[in-house]
């Protein structure tokens, strides 16, 4: 593949770029549609000139349908964009930074995207595509599937798509989660997930975070102590992982906790806990759900986290971290593979 890649890059030095460009525009289409060429022209940083006649001749080769409602993409353009996929991923560099990426932090799979999910919002849509895309390559019947909450669950929930073997599947949450937005809460998007897998779910009504002696209180009621039983037994987690300051911030976190995790420079936070750069638990919030000895075992443990701006986050929780799979994108892969800390 590599031969043929300089070889093309010889005879035609232009071709790879028209490749690539018309492909990110295909891909951009089969994210979003139906899109507009104007909406599509500003999201892809072109001139609406430039999208007209790329939309033209792909119109004339049968990839995409021009629609009141905007571009769609047709059933060849469907099928010529898997074919595709594995020689843009080696085009592009990917599959090498994936590589080295997964050797670096001692994984068993690491996925890269294109793209950063800081600049282009469709990036988390990508990595919660790939994420589906994972799971039904390990589907099998009857498994029980935990997920947390947060705006990349909400992408990943988005992306799901019925498949063999997920139709007698459990969704749960991975923890509580009522006070934040509705469409972030991990039961919202634990309902949305089983639903568009045609699997069944469970729920947790609890707040996230809890005092102690609510905690101990509410552990004890029968529904709850049914449900945590069912999530801590889950055969599959997915989870996302947060900016320390961010995450403490968006849970209100008391004056007196927020000076110990700056002081403590944490970095990183996932499940309730918060790590500083070299993956110390500096801070713990009360939560019910998943703690992070729960992690161990068997079990499949996917993080979902992207940007740029997360690979210290993705770095510090990696240092002691119990997932197997990394999803992310090539704004955090790049900056992890700088990371001298790991």
């Amino acid at each position: 593949m590599k031969e043929w890649i300089e070889l093309q890059k010889k005879l035609y030095p232009d071709v790879l770029e028209i490749i690539q460009n018309r492909y990110r525009l295909l891909h951009y289409v089969s994210l979003m549609e139906p899109i507009g060429r104007r909406t599509l022209a500003d999201n892809l940083n072109l001139k609406e000139r430039s999208i007209r006649s790329e939309v033209t001749f792909l119109q004339n080769g049968g990839m995409v349908e021009v629609t009141t409602r905007g571009l769609l993409l047709t059933g060849e353009g469907k099928s010529l964009l898997e074919n595709m996929a594995p020689y843009m991923r080696e085009v592009s560099g990917v599959k090498v930074l994936e590589d080295r990426l997964r050797e670096k932090l001692k994984l068993e799979s690491v996925i890269v995207v294109p793209g950063d999910s800081d600049e282009s919002e469709w990036v988390k849509e990508e990595m919660g595509k790939a994420c589906v895309t994972y799971l039904q390559s390990i589907s099998g019947p009857g498994q029980t599937l935990a997920v947390t909450g947060g705006t990349t669950m909400a992408s990943v929930a988005s992306r799901m798509t019925p498949s063999a073997g997920m139709e007698d599947w459990l969704f749960v949450p991975a923890r509580g989660g009522l006070g934040e937005r509705v469409e972030h809460q991990a039961n919202t998007i634990c309902v949305e997930m089983a639903k568009k897998a045609m699997g069944n779910y469970r729920l947790l009504y609890v707040p996230d975070p809890i005092s102690e002696e609510s905690y101990q209180n509410i552990i004890e009621e029968p529904s709850v102590k049914d449900v945590l039983g069912i999530i801590r037994s889950s055969d599959i987690v997915i989870h996302g992982l947060g900016d320390a300051l961010t995450m403490a911030n968006r849970r209100k976190t008391p004056d007196d906790q927020l000076a110990v995790i700056k002081e403590r420079q944490a970095v990183g936070e996932a499940f309730g806990y918060y790590f500083s750069q070299s993956g110390e638990v500096v801070h713990k919030v009360r939560t019910v759900g998943l703690q992070l000895e729960d992690l161990e075992g068997d079990r499949e443990v996917i993080a979902v986290a992207g940007g740029s701006s997360k690979a210290d986050a993705i770095s510090s929780y990696f240092q002691p971290g119990k997932s197997s799979v990394l999803i992310t994108d090539e704004g955090a892969a790049k900056e992890l593979m700088r990371d001298t800390s790991l």
